[in-house]
């Protein structure tokens, strides 16, 4: 029994014979034989070639959109009839025979310069797109380079932290320069894996070598007092873009940010106590759960040069908030609220979520 590509090929090699008969039929004379060589060769291909075409034009954007090429084409053909019946496809060959083709020459010349000024509008805008792309590869790779080199400079062959004076000047200039040429989202990454590290937080330290003391759980003594940072941020962000960034739970205390760009960060329980916030653009962010200061409401206050913390009570440990724009923040609580209206000054009023009536501005200005 013959199976059906090798039947498949039979059939088609008879039907390479008749083309064959049809040319030579054409070359010789002999048209008799043209006709049905051809028909024969028909019947051949056709069943062969109908589902395939069927098939194709099913798959094209005309087979998808069956009803909108059907549309098109009664549509076009009610057009044609109409203009036959009216004659208005005589009048159109008369106005396209009177054309003045040097004239169109111009337009289309002006048409070419725009093509190839859009052309190279697009090669540009891909251009930077690349360009765009490589740096922040190659931002990545610098950040990963960071994380291992700050990784080796403060732990010890133990893996334990062992940061003398020197390593920690060494780690917050390599912070610094980093955080200087970053992008808003590489300095989260940083500021993330540094928090999530303690690396910011103040460390317990021993009264002989200066090493951090372990709090027997596998973690680090935190000394909000006299504690000493790994790294400490200092002004690294003053100014800077950190918009539209995840900052969850990161400790940013102490920190300048003055005019700092958070707009946009989620910002869900980060602790931002005694960091100065001062024209700080802190619109639309997520301030669910945010530590602005220590103690009490009542007594809290922020953070002053001329006085030392008191962690209890909560006297001068809060940020500075003056002049901070937190219009839209969402999920303010009602005791940072009131803190942000008390100490944020008249500024910094007009734009708290929910109003500051009753609270009175304690700044005096």
């Amino acid at each position: 029994m013959v199976s059906a590509p090798r039947l498949k090929l039979l059939v088609l090699v008879i039907a390479s014979g008749c083309i064959a008969i049809a040319i030579w039929g054409l070359v010789s004379g002999s048209r008799q034989w043209v006709l049905p060589a051809i028909g024969v060769a028909s019947v051949i291909v056709l069943p062969i070639l109908i589902p395939a075409i069927g098939k194709g034009l099913a798959n094209s954007p005309l087979g998808k959109h069956w009803d909108v090429s059907l549309a098109a084409a009664i549509a076009s053909a009610g057009l044609v009839i109409f203009g036959t019946l009216t004659k208005l496809d005589d009048a159109f060959w008369i106005w396209f025979n009177g054309l003045r083709w040097d004239a169109l020459g111009a337009v289309g010349q002006i048409l070419i310069a725009i093509l190839a000024v859009w052309v190279a509008w697009r090669q540009n805008e891909i251009s930077e797109k690349l360009t765009g792309q490589q740096n922040s590869i190659t931002q990545q790779q610098t950040i990963d380079t960071y994380f291992q080199g700050i990784s080796d400079l403060i732990l010890d062959a133990q893996g334990q932290m062992e940061d003398w004076p020197l390593e920690r000047a060494i780690a917050q200039a390599r912070t610094s320069a980093l955080l200087g040429s970053s992008d808003a989202d590489g300095r989260a990454k940083i500021i993330r894996f540094l928090s999530s590290a303690n690396l910011l937080a103040p460390l317990k330290r021993d009264g002989l070598l200066g090493r951090a003391i372990l709090d027997g759980s596998g973690g680090y003594v935190v000394d909000l007092e006299h504690g000493v940072r790994v790294i400490n941020l200092g002004l690294m962000l003053a100014g800077k873009d950190i918009s539209n960034s995840d900052l969850r739970y990161v400790d940013l205390t102490g920190a300048n940010f003055i005019k700092t760009n958070f707009s946009g960060c989620n910002l869900t329980g980060a602790n931002l106590f005694g960091a100065i916030l001062c024209r700080a653009n802190m619109r639309n962010t997520d301030l669910s759960k945010v530590s602005f200061f220590c103690g009490d409401i009542a007594t809290a206050s922020p953070r002053d040069r001329q006085h030392l913390p008191n962690f209890v009570t909560g006297e001068y440990t809060g940020a500075v908030v003056e002049e901070a724009d937190f219009s839209y923040a969402k999920d303010l609580s009602d005791e940072n609220r009131q803190y942000l209206c008390a100490w944020g000054g008249s500024k910094t009023r007009r734009t708290i979520a929910g109003g500051c009536q009753g609270v009175p501005n304690r700044l005096g200005r």
